[in-house]
């Protein structure tokens, strides 16, 4: 089958040539075809379909010119001609290189100018081997990082400028530090700190200027905490304050004050 593309030419622009191809040979068994699975059209597919069928080839591609041809080569060819590649000045090219190599190369690319790849190698990485992308300029990169680097080590992000990075932080810090993000500037992270902290623990936010937060202790908070919530400003809050302290069970006749 054919792709939809009805033209066949080379990276440069010119019509491929299958007579002028190295490959001439492969064309005449059958083993490669014109506008379907070519190694010099410009088409990312077909240079794939290719090397599909010819992975053996691919060694001798790594440096062509065009770097569509140099990437995915890179997904087929030997492990010991890559390395170089983690230097290609297109990103495509380092990504599809490092993701075959041993950790120790990948690391190598923490630092990488595309933020495209930084976001690939945070998700291959774990642990301590996260923590040098922590401060990366990039604010998904420190998201990704956020969200799998070991809870221990959240420390730095706990004050990220993303809130969205702030949010996955309060999800997982230890729960020993979640009062230290209860002042957070931001609502949605405080709800995500309230949601955690245990009922003893949230008067901290009973007077939170966000009546989403309020709400969140008002429907968690201790029973004997509850006062002063049950009249809040807020509708909602009131109500599920309210109904918890109509439910609350009455003290046994002759217990006492």
């Amino acid at each position: 089958m054919s792709d939809d593309i009805d033209e066949a030419r080379d990276w440069r622009g010119n019509e491929v040539d299958c007579v002028a191809c190295a490959h001439v040979e492969l064309r005449n068994a059958g083993g490669c075809r014109l506008m379907h699975a070519c190694v010099n059209d410009r088409y990312a597919r077909r240079i794939d379909r290719f090397f599909n069928w010819h992975p053996e080839l691919a060694d001798g591609y790594v440096a062509h010119p065009h770097f569509e041809v140099r990437a995915i080569a890179a997904k087929h060819a030997n492990l010991f001609v890559l390395p170089p590649l983690l230097d290609d000045p297109e990103e495509t090219v380092r990504w599809n290189a490092a993701r075959r190599l041993p950790k120790r190369f990948v690391l190598r690319l923490r630092n990488d100018p595309h933020r495209e790849v930084r976001i690939r190698v945070a998700t291959l990485l774990e642990g301590e081997e996260l923590l040098p992308m922590v401060a990366d300029q990039d604010y998904y990169v420190r998201l990704v990082v956020a969200r799998r680097i070991a809870p221990a080590l959240l420390g730095r992000l706990m004050t990220d400028e993303e809130v969205e990075v702030r949010r996955v932080v309060a999800r997982r810090i230890p729960y020993d530090w979640l009062l230290g993000m209860a002042t957070d500037a931001d609502a949605t992270v405080r709800i995500e700190v309230a949601k955690r902290l245990s009922p003893n623990s949230l008067a901290v936010l009973r007077r939170d200027p966000d009546w989403r937060v309020r709400y969140e202790v008002a429907s968690r908070i201790a029973a004997g905490e509850l006062a002063g919530l049950t009249e809040d400003q807020d509708s909602m809050v009131q109500e599920v304050a309210r109904a918890r302290v109509a439910v609350r069970p009455e003290r046994p006749r002759g217990s006492g004050a």
